[in-house]
C-alpha cells in the first residue's frame, strides 16, 4: 500500500484540469498492472470536471513502480481549453509518493461523521454511498474520506490522513504551521518533467 497525490500546485484551471486527465491516464495504467486504486482525499478545481488535489491510495504489488511513474513534475503540452487568447501551452502538475503514516494509537480525540461520498468517477476509483468525515478536535482539522470499502475502513484511512496532516503541522510549525505535505501545491519543477504529454488526448511523449 502506498499513497500518491497528483496536484496542480498553483496553477491556474488548465493544470487542475490536466490533474484529471493524469488521474484517468492513471487508472488505464493501473488497471494493466492490476494496482487497486481508492481515493483518499482530493480538492476540486476552479471549474467543473477539474481537480486541484487528488490522494490516492494504490495496492498491488505493481503499486509502488506504478507510484514511482507519476512521482516529480509533469509536463502537459496543450493549448488551454479555457482561455484562447492565452499563448502558453506548457501546463505543470507535479506528482508526490510517500507512505501513509500509522494511525494515532488513542482515536478517541477524533470525531467522525457520516456524509454523502463524491468524486472524480471512473470505474476503476472506488465509490461508495456514503463517506466519512473525521475531525481531530484539539486542533480543529477535517478530513474526507471515501472508498468501495467498509466505513470502518474508511474510519482508519482518515485517521491516517489526520496523522499525516498533523505530522506535517509539526514540522512546519516555524513556517506558520502549514502542513508539510501541503507544500507539494508550491514545490512544482518547472523543466525536468519526469513524462511529458500533448493534446488533449493526454498522449505521452516517446
Amino acid at each position: 500500500m502506498i499513497w500518491l497525490q497528483l496536484t496542480a500546485n498553483t496553477g491556474p484551471a488548465e493544470c487542475c484540469l490536466g490533474v484529471r486527465k493524469a488521474l484517468q491516464r492513471l487508472l488505464q495504467e493501473a488497471a494493466a498492472m492490476a494496482v487497486t486504486v481508492s481515493v483518499v482525499e482530493q480538492v476540486d478545481g476552479p471549474i467543473a470536471g477539474t481537480l486541484r488535489s487528488i490522494v490516492l491510495q494504490l495496492d498491488g504489488e505493481q503499486g509502488a513502480q506504478l507510484a514511482r511513474r507519476w512521482s516529480g513534475s509533469l509536463l502537459w503540452v496543450c493549448q488551454s481549453p479555457y482561455r484562447a487568447q492565452v499563448r502558453r501551452k506548457n501546463w505543470f502538475l507535479q506528482g508526490a509518493v510517500w507512505m501513509p503514516p500509522q494511525a494515532p494509537a488513542d482515536d478517541g480525540a477524533i470525531l467522525y461523521e457520516a456524509t454523502r461520498a463524491s468524486g472524480p468517477g471512473g470505474q476503476h476509483v472506488n465509490k461508495t454511498d456514503s463517506a466519512v468525515r473525521a475531525t481531530h478536535v484539539a486542533s480543529g482539522l477535517s478530513v474526507k474520506v471515501q472508498s468501495q470499502r467498509s466505513q470502518h475502513a474508511n474510519k482508519k484511512l482518515a485517521a491516517q490522513l489526520l496523522a499525516s496532516k498533523l505530522a506535517g503541522l509539526m514540522a512546519a510549525a516555524h513556517e506558520n504551521s502549514r502542513s508539510a505535505r501541503h507544500m507539494q501545491h508550491h514545490n512544482a519543477e518547472r523543466g525536468n518533467a519526469v513524462r511529458s504529454f500533448e493534446g488533449t488526448g493526454f498522449i505521452e511523449r516517446g
